[in-house]
């Protein structure tokens, strides 16, 4: 190790499966390496150890186009900071994944429209993204993550900046998405939304230290 350099172990010896349709959440307190778990898992970072295996083929040794290609095509994602484009309207962010897969402008604009009304927000597609409260914009974020129809939906503390009515209807939004078969692995800190969850993992250290399944 050369002289002002350190290492640190994120996550050590982890082995997790996750099943098609079920939800899963990741709990542990900050620091614990529980969203350092999700971004492996969603293939949005590389283990420096270890395989992350997609239907059995390994996906963490994919790079580039192909890497990117998977992710737009399998995977959702709904995060605390929404990670919108603040001056596009509602109705651009939520096409933004089609647009990325080549998808002509008719069928964007339909499919997003249909997410669109899943979540409620009709009303708001030609509103600017910077204009919607925090509400409204992880509903966005749910409609991005829906229009692709995505196997898999990740979501690292979805609720944490939202008041506790607004906090509801996202977590039923999105445990709408599971019951229709996507994938939930959730992030998160709060004990109630996590016994929501048919599994639960805990994290402590970089460790798996518990598994449990719901009652």
């Amino acid at each position: 190790m050369d002289a002002g350099t350190s290492t640190f172990t994120a996550l050590d010896g982890v082995d997790i499966k996750v099943f098609r349709a079920e939800s899963l959440a990741i709990v542990g307190k900050s620091g614990s390496g529980k969203s350092t778990l999700m971004h492996l898992l969603a293939l949005l970072d590389r283990p420096t150890s270890g395989s992350v295996l997609l239907d059995g083929e390994d996906a963490s040794s994919l790079r580039g186009k192909r890497l990117n290609q998977l992710r737009n095509r399998e995977f959702g994602f709904v995060f605390q900071q929404f990670f919108l484009m603040p001056q596009s309207t509602v109705l651009e962010n939520v096409a933004l994944p089609l647009a990325i897969r080549g998808v002509g402008a008719a069928e964007r604009r339909r499919r997003s429209e249909e997410a669109l009304e899943r979540v409620e927000l009709t009303q708001f597609a030609k509103h600017r993204a910077v204009d919607l409260s925090g509400g409204q914009k992880q509903r966005t974020v749910i409609a991005r993550a829906l229009v692709a129809e995505p196997a898999v939906v990740f979501a690292d503390e979805p609720t944490g900046n939202l008041d506790s009515a607004t906090g509801t209807l996202v977590e039923e939004m999105l445990f709408s998405l599971n019951r229709d078969g996507i994938t939930l692995v959730l992030v998160t800190h709060d004990p109630d939304l996590a016994a929501k969850c048919q599994r639960r993992v805990h994290v402590r250290d970089g460790l798996i230290v518990d598994e449990e399944a719901a009652a």
